[in-house]
C-alpha cells in the first residue's frame, strides 16, 4: 500500500432512526441510518412505512394529479362500461318481451282456429249422423 494516500480508520458513533447507537470502526466518526436490525421490519417481523426525507409526499406532489386524472379515467371508463351493460340488457330484455308477444298471439291465433274447426266440427256431425241413420234404416 502506498503511504499517505489512505483516509484515516477511526472509531465511528452509528445511529439509527429508531434512537438504537453502537460503535463500529469506519472513515467517518459519525454516521446516521434508517434502519437498523432493531427496527428492521425482516427482524422484527412488523410492518413499518420508511419515508425518508417525504419521499412519498414528493411523489404525490409531483404525481398526485396524473394519478388522480388516471383514477378519474378508470372511473369514467368503469360507468361506460356499465352503462353499455345496462343498455345491452335492456335490449336483450325488450326482444324477450317482443318473442313473448309473438309467441302469445301465435298461441290466440292458433286457439281461434282450433274454436274455429271445433265450431265447423259440430255442424258436420249431424249431417254425419243423419247419413248414418239413412244407412241403417235402409239396412233395415
Amino acid at each position: 500500500m502506498k503511504q499517505g494516500i489512505h483516509p484515516e480508520y477511526v472509531e465511528c458513533q452509528v445511529r439509527c432512526s429508531c434512537g438504537n447507537t453502537w460503535t463500529t470502526r469506519s472513515t467517518k466518526s459519525e454516521m446516521r441510518v434508517d434502519l437498523c436490525d432493531k427496527c428492521h421490519p425482516f427482524y422484527t417481523g412488523t410492518q413499518k412505512l420508511v419515508d425518508t426525507g417525504g419521499r412519498v409526499q414528493r411523489f404525490a406532489d409531483k404525481f398526485g394529479g396524473a394519478a388522480a386524472a388516471q383514477l378519474k379515467k378508470a372511473e369514467e371508463a368503469k360507468a361506460a362500461k356499465a352503462a353499455k351493460a345496462a343498455e345491452e340488457a335492456a335490449a336483450k330484455k325488450a326482444a324477450k318481451e317482443a318473442k313473448a308477444a309473438e309467441k302469445a298471439k301465435r298461441a290466440a291465433e292458433y286457439a281461434k282456429k282450433a274454436e274455429a274447426e271445433a265450431a265447423a266440427a259440430p255442424a258436420e256431425e249431424p249431417a254425419a249422423e243423419a247419413v248414418a241413420e239413412e244407412t241403417t234404416e235402409a239396412a233395415e
